[in-house]
């Protein structure tokens, strides 16, 4: 796991990318916010259309490439779960700050994605690491 919040970190703004309610694909820039409790947290408000498009279908995937060109996929099925410790881990970033400026707005949420893959390749001709989180 430490190699892919190290990469995730590193590189970010990443790329999420749902399945939009109208069936078709919607990719969105995204920040990793964090890790906790051993999974990984990301945010967004429940009056964005993300939020909306989740909903209706959790599994996701994010992906982001270095400036190195090496990349990394993650996918999983997204968890919203209201809590408030990693409400204020999400926050202490300056960029949600500016969004959502306290932890309890009644509009921010969290999410984990459960049952997660990694996968970090680059162009080396060496194959993939695979990371079940």
């Amino acid at each position: 796991m430490n190699e892919v919040i190290k990469f995730l970190n590193e590189n970010p703004v990443q790329y999420l990318a749902t399945i939009g309610r109208d069936g078709k694909a919607k990719c969105r820039p995204f920040m990793f916010a964090g890790e906790m409790d051993g999974k990984l947290w990301f945010c967004t408000n429940h009056q964005k259309e993300v939020y909306k498009d989740m909903q209706k279908n959790p599994y996701v995937e994010v992906s982001v490439s270095s400036p190195t060109y090496a990349w990394i996929r993650l996918h999983g099925k997204v968890i919203f779960v209201d809590n408030y410790a990693v409400k204020e881990m999400c926050i202490a970033n300056p960029i949600v700050k500016s969004q959502y400026q306290t932890a309890n707005n009644p509009i921010f949420e969290v999410f984990y994605l459960d049952q997660a893959e990694a996968i970090i390749a680059d162009f080396s001709g060496n194959p993939p690491q695979t990371y079940q989180l």
